[in-house]
């Protein structure tokens, strides 16, 4: 099936229009309630978080993330559990890529309009910070909570993977926080994430940094340790059902 992508580059504020995609890549759950906390965090749980050391149970202002999987089988990837808290009348997002210079970041939204919830997917070429598409990622078990401006919510992406090798690096992913506006049920963009250092997230977690490095620097870099072409990959939703959305990025040592 033809896919038309729109690109959308620019300088100053753009607006990103809910019907460019369709939904069926997303499927909700309402069966079990969102209870985000730091429980877990260091042991089964990678957890990244701005400012530094905030809990998501007692603190609205803390833009937090939490990341596990199952065990790793790159290239196939792991099933990757995502906890995402913060504090906006619009929208919160996380995003993860292999290095945020160069290739591709998936983004995540979990976003409200007047108290309703709604989620996107896009990815974003990391060479030029404006340069949002719409993608169908599949992403299953969308659970949200809404209180105020406190937004919540739980989800899973199956398959993901940060790179197309079997390595160690394939479940380490550099995580992107950002929250923003909307305008109805449209994200406002660009935004300006924090990044964290790179964080693994292998399915059982026994020395993980609790609160990786952030800095508010737009786009900025950690040292990355591999080198070569690799893929980041994800299931999407218009192709056959063990195939994957393969998204190229350049690594350098």
């Amino acid at each position: 099936m033809e896919r038309g992508l729109i690109l959308l580059i620019a300088t100053g504020m753009v607006f990103l229009t809910s019907g460019v995609r369709g939904t069926a890549h997303l499927s909700f759950d309402s069966s079990t309630q969102v209870n985000i906390t730091r429980a877990g965090c260091g042991d089964t749980k990678v957890c990244v978080e701005n400012p530094s050391g905030c809990d998501p149970a007692g603190n609205t202002s803390c833009l937090f993330t939490s990341l596990s999987g199952s065990p790793l089988t790159p290239p196939n990837g792991t099933d990757l559990s995502v906890e995402l808290s913060g504090n906006s009348s619009g929208y919160i997002a996380l995003g993860l890529t292999a290095d945020p210079a160069v290739g591709i970041s998936l983004f995540f939204f979990c976003a409200q309009n007047n108290g309703t919830f709604f989620f996107r997917t896009m990815s974003r070429n990391n060479s030029n910070s404006s340069a949002f598409t719409p993608v169908e990622t599949i992403v299953s078990g969308i659970r949200s909570l809404l209180n105020g401006s406190l937004i919540q919510c739980e989800f899973t992406v199956p398959r993901i993977n940060a790179t197309n090798t079997r390595n160690s690096d394939a479940g380490t992913f550099v995580v992107l926080l950002a929250s923003g506006a909307t305008n109805g049920t449209m994200i406002d963009l660009p935004l300006n994430p924090t990044v964290s250092a790179p964080v693994s997230v292998p399915g059982t977690i026994s020395n993980a940094a609790t609160t990786p490095s952030m800095t508010t620097s737009n786009m900025t870099t950690p040292n990355m340790t591999t080198s070569g072409v690799s893929s980041f990959s994800t299931p999407h939703a218009l192709l056959l059902p063990l195939s994957v959305l393969a998204l190229s990025v350049l690594k350098t040592v």
